[in-house]
């Protein structure tokens, strides 16, 4: 197939891009060319962004394109009607955060989050989730019965420039102890960006359409699963010390940016972390085991250079936390 990729360079869109040459497609990618621009010397690049002037990709055809990058209704409208009469088929990677209830597990029908103002382009904690739904309409509005919309959750793995699921691993191959959040026995949900893109180039090989929730794994999975994973990959010389959710509320502690994959047992999060993707996995999306994916993230994260992590616990903070904690014990 020819395949265009808006983006394509970070993250998801590297893995996807990765795997569709493998098998042989031809692609193009359309980018501003800011990030990791050195990598599928073989594929065709085109420079531009979204933002301005898309006359490069007029005139061109493709029989599906990829979309890693929309965030603004507009900026999707505008590339979904420039590429209708170019394209069979329209992929957008839209998200979870759309829906507007996480206080019960989502299917696909679950209601979305809406803006008051339509026009509002600024991407806050707020918006996105709503002007992601926003782009989703855009998308169908413009072709069609051709789009297919992925609802991930969230991705981890190697390449993950956000550090939200690598702060664990990272962490725990430092040893000593480690401050571990709540209840061990809480569900999370992630998925492998390995997994999600090879599972994305099959519907698009296939030229699937609809929406789907796409995160992971069809097992259930807790937070003590993932940091002893993390532990026995790491040789196991951390100690885990679980402190309670009164405790990290009482102490302020941010949940998901500072305090990674834990999010409080508040009644409106129920189910943030029980979304429905049996269509997705009727459809043949598959998880790797959740110790494939730590081994990697550890073996990945000891290839960068020394650096400060983007999410997770300063270890000042943990070490006063796990001392309070101690005390408190006592």
């Amino acid at each position: 197939m020819k395949l265009l990729i808006i983006g394509g360079t970070v993250f998801l869109g590297r893995h996807f891009v990765e795997q569709a040459l493998a098998k042989g497609h031809e692609v193009t990618l359309f980018n501003r060319g800011l990030h990791n621009a050195d990598l599928f010397p073989e594929a065709e690049k085109i420079r531009g962004d979204r933002q301005g002037d898309l006359s490069a990709l007029a005139g061109r055809t493709w029989d599906a394109v990829v979309d890693f990058c929309g965030y603004i209704p507009r900026e999707v409208r505008a590339m979904a009607e420039l590429l209708a009469g170019s394209v069979d088929h329209y992929t957008f990677v839209s998200s979870i955060s759309v829906f507007s209830d996480h206080s019960r597990p989502n299917d696909e029908n679950g209601p979305v989050g809406t803006l008051e103002d339509e026009t509002v382009e600024e991407v806050t904690g707020e918006t996105y989730g709503p002007l992601k739904a926003l782009c989703e309409q855009a998308a169908e509005a413009a072709m069609p019965g051709r789009v297919f919309i992925v609802r991930p959750g969230l991705i981890v793995g190697p390449h993950d420039p956000s550090d939200r699921f690598t702060y664990w691993p990272h962490r725990i191959a430092q040893g000593g102890e480690v401050l571990a959040p709540g209840n061990p026995a809480k569900h999370v949900q992630i998925i492998d960006g390995r997994d999600l893109a090879g599972w994305m180039l099959e519907m698009v090989e296939r030229k699937d359409t609809g929406i789907y929730n796409a995160t992971g794994p069809d097992v259930p999975l807790t937070m003590g699963d993932v940091l002893e994973e993390c532990r026995a990959a790491a040789g196991g010389t951390a100690t885990l010390t679980w402190v309670s959710e009164e405790f990290l509320i009482e102490e302020e502690v941010g949940s998901w940016m500072e305090m990674p994959l834990w999010i409080p047992d508040a009644e409106e999060y129920v189910g943030f972390n029980a979304v429905d993707c049996r269509q997705a996995i009727a459809h043949g999306l598959r998880f790797r085991p959740i110790s494939d994916i730590v081994r990697a993230t550890l073996a990945w994260d000891a290839t960068l250079p020394e650096r400060e992590l983007r999410a997770g616990m300063k270890r000042e903070r943990e070490e006063e936390l796990l001392a309070k904690w101690s005390v408190a014990q006592s």
